[in-house]
């Protein structure tokens, strides 16, 4: 089987709906990890039409329990004889009261970061196995308004919504910069992005007054097809491995806003942490 295959998460809308329309165009099998079926299918029939490319796959996945995205990556290694590009593209604008997912991580944290963490770390011998793959992970420009305390990575302090999407965005970035470490000596790459601000709905479920700013700026907004544009250069085109660690803006390397962003020791410790939590909760029991 010699097809490339391609998995974008939140692929039914927005700028992970465009890079799918993209990889399809490319010729690639797109396995589209989404939320809501109806939403998923939707979006697929489209893409479909668009591009001719009937080879769009749905997988169902909450991304805010993360023994779902481990059984959600098992299911793709079932099927799937290789990986070439992983998309970390889904995240979430949170509401204005921080709350917890079932597995007691802040909602955020999970969706934004942890989720890229463990349906990356679970994908990686698939990923090790196919020649010149690539993990790109959507980030932002919001990482400038994030920060590093190991002692509260989880805003149980101080929380915001602001502080928490800015924290995840900068996570985003650190975890790419130490995964490209932790890869380096395999044929696998990876890239962080900034997309640009842009119209989605990904803001459609917050209350909180950043979501309702977000909101009344979408005027001023890019379109999901222009805010594509990085996430589809680093996914297509060729040359670019030297680049692997790096973050992305407009399609060329940008150094990060803060300096935790390139800090290799807040960057290994990060990673640290993130095995910690995954270990802890993929192994809690589940209440009865």
């Amino acid at each position: 089987m010699n097809e490339k295959i391609a998995i974008v998460t939140g692929a039914n809308s927005g700028i992970g709906k465009e890079t799918t329309r993209a990889l399809l165009r490319e010729k690639y099998r797109v396995v589209m990890v989404c939320r809501n079926r109806d939403k998923a299918e939707s979006a697929r029939d489209e893409l479909i039409h668009d591009t001719g490319n009937e080879k769009a796959d749905i997988l169902l996945c909450n991304l805010d329990e993360m023994k779902n995205v481990v059984r959600t990556a098992d299911k793709i290694k079932e099927t799937y004889p290789r990986l070439d590009r992983l998309v970390n593209n889904a995240g979430i604008l949170p509401n204005g009261k921080r709350s917890e997912t079932d597995e007691g991580l802040e909602y955020t944290f999970a969706v934004n970061h942890m989720a890229y963490f463990l349906m990356t770390r679970e994908l990686l011998p698939l990923l090790k196995s196919t020649s010149r793959s690539r993990i790109i992970n959507v980030a932002s420009d919001a990482h400038q308004g994030g920060e590093f305390n190991p002692q509260n990575i989880q805003l149980e302090k101080g929380y915001s919504a602001m502080k928490a999407y800015g924290n995840s965005k900068l996570f985003n970035i650190m975890f790419t910069r130490q995964l490209a470490k932790e890869i380096r000596n395999t044929d696998v790459t990876t890239y962080s992005l900034h997309p640009g601000v842009v119209n989605t709905n990904f803001a459609s479920d917050s209350n909180s007054w950043f979501a309702k700013l977000f909101n009344i700026g979408k005027i001023f907004m890019l379109s999901p097809e222009k805010g594509a544009k990085t996430s589809i250069y680093l996914s297509t085109e060729e040359g670019i491995e030297n680049n692997s660690g790096s973050y992305f803006k407009n399609s060329k390397p940008r150094k990060p806003g803060i300096r935790d962003a390139h800090n290799d020791e807040a960057c290994r410790k990060l990673w640290n942490i993130s095995e910690e939590l995954a270990h802890e909760v993929l192994n809690k029991p589940a209440l009865a």
